[in-house]
């Protein structure tokens, strides 16, 4: 059957993968399942539930939810009658909020919980345009969305001739959803998906996702995210169980109890994850520690299409088997795929996983862009370290003059909503986007990244500085858990470090080190010269002008809630240097105490 719009994956789940759990999530201790069943009735109930309330094609829910298969429930049946789907980020200010809800039109808002509700509930009584609030879990006094779906289910023998109609009226270049891009500097842009940007996507990329349809995925990454959204779209459409982890804190359980055959993740959740597993390592005894270094080491230097020759195999054979064999089974024994994207991969993640025959798929792409533009294959030659894999097939990508990366492809977005102007920014006369990231294409249409196009800086001897690529060689470090590269027409670069609080912790209480808490722990000698020491080894991989001079260290970590990081956990650059002016004024000697490596108050 011929897919052109989001819901018509249900139709193909119904014929080809019904299935007891084709969704599950762990709810008060049990994982509680729908099936392909429940959830089609769930989603034409909802859809004659808002026809009874009056919605029309156009219309717009707003949600601000945790992973559920609510979410879909709702994505699914106001796709059908030709509404459009509102997902924001639920860790984001008031005032975006505020902004979004506005700005978008929204007549509903569905919330997850009574927090959520307490939070948003009072900016939706400022807007007009909102008719209703209602929350996912069940709460007494708290206007429910199972209303919606027994209004429909009351009511759809009244509706079900006209849902048809309306479904058959939906055409795939309508828009299907507006995503807020979380930005990095002011207010966020809706970007307007129609159900051809993500259907064409999905087309593109299926054939290279390593799953069978009975597979089962877990899902962490916020659905609201447009990677999440479409991997999910692509697990339903390949037949997957999808299981929703519990919060970012459970992933570890979750993983062990549902025993995933794949699942998406952003680099730092697989960077957390590698860090744990070297913990471990570190935890170890004996010839035991001295195995699991050396399979580390082995796998660090891995290579693909048997490049490192006979001998390396039969050593990678004997680690495989003593040592890697156990981190599969931490991840449940199942896993034939993760897929990474929203931000940069460490290459030696991507390199010791393959190793250890867990295969990391990284791609590339943007809101704008539904999201993929490129993904490495599972195979030799369509996969290389440090890239992010061959264009997909119904996808161009020519690099500028410049080197900016610019795509066209059935997957880029309609514009912007309500600003045709900056649509026109960024989508020229020929109808190239502009996706403000340098790269270069290699053999076999394999794209890199080299940086974005805005954040690349000149120091003040003519040098240019690429940070995003320096602050993905420094976080390797298990004493970094975020790093900003600063230095634009100064002398030299320099750094706002934030420490991995955890790890530190741990190596100061191996070392003895007391303090009363983490201003008082960055101001220790010791740990500032450990952090120096992390720093001079990276140094002697650079080139002179690459090199960190100098560093300040935070007593906090940065996070999406207080600011520092956007929700997709990239660097809100405005944000921290506005927040560390004075260290950075110390960095470069504009107070009259110097910011010498890691003074760090303030």
């Amino acid at each position: 059957m011929e897919i052109k719009r989001t819901f018509d994956i249900i139709d193909r789940m119904i014929e080809k993968f019904q299935r007891d759990d084709a969704f599950s999530v762990k709810r008060n201790g049990q994982w509680e399942k729908f099936s392909t069943k429940e959830y089609k009735e769930t989603i034409d109930n909802f859809s004659c539930g808002l026809l009874e309330l009056g919605f029309q094609k156009g219309n717009k829910i707003a949600t601000v939810s945790n992973n559920r298969p609510e979410w879909n429930m709702v994505d699914m049946g106001l796709a059908q009658i030709g509404g459009i789907h509102v997902p924001i980020y639920p860790n984001i200010s008031n005032e975006e909020y505020e902004h979004i809800l506005q700005h978008s039109e929204s007549r509903i808002v569905i919330l997850s919980s009574k927090e959520h509700y307490d939070k948003i509930k009072p900016i939706a009584d400022k807007i007009k345009d909102i008719q209703n609030v209602y929350i996912f879990d069940k709460t007494n006094g708290i206007p429910n969305w199972h209303e919606i779906v027994e209004l429909g289910k009351l009511n759809k023998s009244k509706y079900i001739v006209k849902l048809n109609e309306i479904k058959a009226s939906v055409q795939s270049d309508d828009l299907c959803s507006i995503i807020y891009t979380s930005g990095t500097t002011g207010l966020s842009k809706g970007v307007m998906l129609s159900h051809n940007n993500f259907i064409s996507n999905v087309m593109a990329t299926k054939h290279l996702l390593p799953l069978d349809p009975q597979d089962r995925v877990l899902s962490f990454l916020p659905l609201c995210h447009v990677l999440e959204r479409m991997v999910n779209y692509l697990f339903q459409y390949s037949g997957n169980a999808i299981y929703y982890a519990e919060s970012i804190d459970t992933i570890g359980e979750n993983i062990r109890e549902v025993k995933p055959h794949g699942f998406a993740a952003v680099p730092r959740v697989i960077e957390k994850l590698f860090d744990k597993i070297l913990l471990k390592g570190k935890e170890l005894k004996g010839i035991k520690k001295i195995l699991f270094f050396w399979a580390v080491n082995l796998g660090l230097n891995f290579e693909l299409n048997n490049a490192n020759g006979f001998i390396y195999e039969k050593k990678r054979a004997v680690a495989n088997k003593l040592i890697f064999s156990k981190w599969r089974e931490a991840l449940g024994g199942n896993v034939k795929v993760i897929i990474s994207g929203g931000a940069a991969l460490q290459p030696r993640l991507a390199r010791i996983f393959y190793a250890a025959n867990l295969i990391i798929q990284e791609g590339y792409g943007l809101t704008e862009t539904s999201p993929v533009i490129a993904v490495n294959h599972k195979t030799y030659p369509y996969i290389k370290f440090g890239t992010v894999g061959p264009v997909i097939d119904n996808v161009e990508v020519k690099i500028a003059e410049d080197g900016e990366i610019l795509m066209k492809g059935p997957s880029l977005m309609l514009g912007y909503y309500k600003d045709p102007e900056k649509t026109k920014e960024v989508i020229d006369q020929d109808g190239w986007f502009h996706t403000g990231d340098i790269g270069v294409l290699h053999e076999n249409n394999i794209l890199q990244i080299t940086d974005r196009k805005k954040e690349i800086f000149k120091l003040s001897t003519g040098k240019y500085i690429a940070p995003q690529v320096l602050e993905n060689k420094f976080k390797e470090s298990p004493f970094i858990e975020q790093i900003m590269v600063v230095g634009a027409d100064e002398k030299y670069a320099a750094a706002i470090i934030c420490p991995s609080f955890e790890y530190l912790h741990d190596w100061c209480s191996i070392h003895n080190l007391k303090y009363r808490d983490n201003k008082d722990l960055i101001q220790i000698p010791k740990v500032i010269e450990r952090i120096q020491k992390e720093i001079d080894e990276f140094n002697e991989k650079l080139g002179r002008h690459e090199q960190i001079r100098k560093f300040e260290l935070t007593c906090q970590q940065w996070l999406p809630e207080t600011g520092e990081l956007s929700p997709t956990l990239k660097l809100k650059r405005k944000f921290l240097k506005e927040k560390y002016k004075i260290k950075l004024d110390r960095l470069y000697g504009y107070t009259e105490e110097l910011g010498h490596v890691g003074n760090p108050s303030n």
